[in-house]
């Protein structure tokens, strides 16, 4: 089927209602994980919650990538090397900020089982980790339906990141419960570490930008379209 996409058409129309969806997803994941990010931390800091801490932190990447989605939409997709070029370097840097996370938590989680440190129960923690596990996967679904609509690879794994961050919400509720409910300090240090493999899975794709398959310029979609 030829897809008609002139100015004016229903076709451009709708690809225009598509991305103002798409840049409202993205302002709202950079508004969620910048409280989440902020309460994660201040309470894991006063809990000694090393998974807390990190799930905070990651929050905090999550809103850097979001921004750099946010920044090339705006950009625009002109075919610019300038921009292309600006892209790769922003995802290294953010993926270079997954792989030094991940250290961090190693780090700080076998230092917590050296000197045998029991992190207190954080009630903030645990409301904070069912919130996430509530909204992320619903954002995230909506993202990647949204996404595949405007066939854009940069904003199909951009989806994929928040759908796991479910994963490292259960992660957290199940440590933080365990911690609270049953006085097992070890399971936060369990859910910490079981971070670590998604952090650094995403950190070595952003380093090696090939996240999106080297595919990430929604401009060739664009202008195969425009030519259909």
């Amino acid at each position: 089927m030829t897809v008609v996409s002139q100015a004016g058409s229903p076709a451009a129309a709708q690809r225009t209602r598509r991305l103002t969806l798409a840049l409202v997803f993205l302002w709202l994941t950079i508004g969620w994980n910048s409280i989440e990010g902020v309460v994660a931390v201040s309470s894991g800091a006063r809990a000694g919650s090393v998974a807390l801490v990190g799930f905070g932190l990651d929050s905090f990447i999550e809103v850097a990538a979001a921004g750099v989605l946010l920044w090339r939409l705006r950009a625009g997709y002109d075919g610019d090397p300038r921009i292309e070029g600006r892209e790769r370097l922003a995802r290294r840097l953010i993926g270079a900020s997954f792989l030094a996370l991940a250290a961090y938590v190693a780090a700080q989680s076998a230092y917590a089982v050296v000197a045998s440190h029991e992190p207190d129960a954080s009630g903030i923690g645990l409301a904070l980790s069912i919130a996430s596990l509530t909204l992320m996967p619903a954002l995230g679904l909506a993202k990647k339906a949204n996404a595949k609509a405007l066939h854009s690879h940069a904003l199909i794994a951009e989806s994929h990141e928040t759908l796991v961050c479910s994963y490292l919400s259960a992660t957290l509720f199940v440590g933080l419960g365990a911690n609270a409910l049953l006085g097992w300090w070890w399971a936060d240090i369990g859910a910490a570490l079981a971070m670590v493999p998604w952090l650094v899975k995403e950190g070595i794709e952003g380093v090696r930008a090939e996240d999106c398959g080297g595919e990430c310029d929604d401009g060739r979609e664009q202008e195969r379209e425009r030519h259909a």
